[in-house]
């Protein structure tokens, strides 16, 4: 098939990752059983060195298996752009939003399928002032909780302890002004306790912004409007249960560049991890990519 996946790739974990080093023999038993050759596979305990050792993995191999979160996979995904390698995901993190986005099962044994008997996919990625991202960018109050959740708690209590978190905090949070100025030069401003940038649909391991597509070309911003964190509460707990009335606690623009700006000025949390504040750029970068996603029907039945 045209759209085959290489059966020669390289495998890259990340051992800070909740799942990470837990999973990453099983993972290389895995691949190899369902045909895969690895050229190499390295689990990797330092942050520091993740970055250029998958680099020179993208020069070595056709098919590079990145193991890790939202985060790790943001971090590393700017190498993929220009290159013919593909980028294929382990989602062993916490929420694993990126994954989810793709349409990936998130257990091993589904993940591996993917990996193995599924197709290759050219997908945009998300840019904020130049520098690509993989899945959601956030300002409000999730860059707040992913400023300040203890390790050990998200680590151990996954999307629980983000949820828990999240009530610790509300208390230090104020809602902001958000100004969006779009394509055409218009500008819209608004009140606002949350904002995503979207290039996928999920966020925090829920299905949050639902027009998101990874290959649509453009991107998305999600403010969820007013100065009540009643009114956020009520658009996440109406978004976990799919009400309708969601719609109405929140205001989308969409396009290919825009401008982002609040008042005052606020920490952007790029896929989990906190690296830009407002003002900024947000551009789509369509078919910057070419990563391993689901075939409707799996060749192995």
């Amino acid at each position: 098939m045209a759209d085959a996946l290489p059966k020669r790739a390289m495998l890259i974990v990340n051992a800070g990752s909740r799942q990470g080093e837990a999973l990453f023999e099983q993972a290389r038993e895995k691949l190899a059983a369902a045909g895969l050759e690895l050229i190499d596979a390295h689990v990797v305990h330092d942050p520091k060195v993740m970055e250029p050792v998958v680099k020179a993995a993208i020069s070595r191999a056709p098919m590079v298996i990145v193991g890790g979160g939202d985060g790790t996979l943001s971090t590393v995904v700017d190498h993929f752009v220009g290159k013919d390698t593909i980028f294929a995901v382990l989602p062993v993190g916490t929420a694993n939003s990126f994954a989810r986005s793709l349409g990936l099962p998130l257990d091993i044994e589904g993940a591996i399928d993917v990996i193995a008997y599924g197709r290759r996919k050219r997908i945009d990625l998300g840019m904020i002032n130049g520098d690509y991202f993989a899945n959601v960018a956030a300002l409000g109050m999730s860059p707040l909780i992913a400023d300040t959740v203890p390790a050990g708690l998200k680590r151990y209590l996954g999307i629980f302890g983000y949820i828990i978190w999240a009530i610790r905090v509300a208390f230090q949070f104020r809602p902001f002004r958000l100004r969006v100025t779009l394509e055409d030069g218009t500008i819209e401003r608004v009140w606002a306790t949350e904002a995503r940038i979207a290039n996928g649909s999920h966020q925090g391991g829920v299905l949050l912004i639902e027009e998101a597509s990874l290959d649509s070309g453009e991107m998305i911003i999600q403010a969820v409007t007013g100065t009540s964190l009643l009114r956020l509460a009520w658009s996440w707990f109406a978004t976990l249960f799919r009400l309708r009335r969601r719609a109405q606690t929140v205001t989308e623009w969409r396009g290919r560049q825009m401008i982002l700006d609040s008042k005052p000025h606020q920490k952007i949390s790029i896929d989990g991890e906190i690296s830009a504040k407002t003002p900024v750029s947000v551009e789509c970068a369509k078919g910057a990519i070419e990563v391993a996603a689901p075939r409707e029907i799996s060749p192995q039945g």
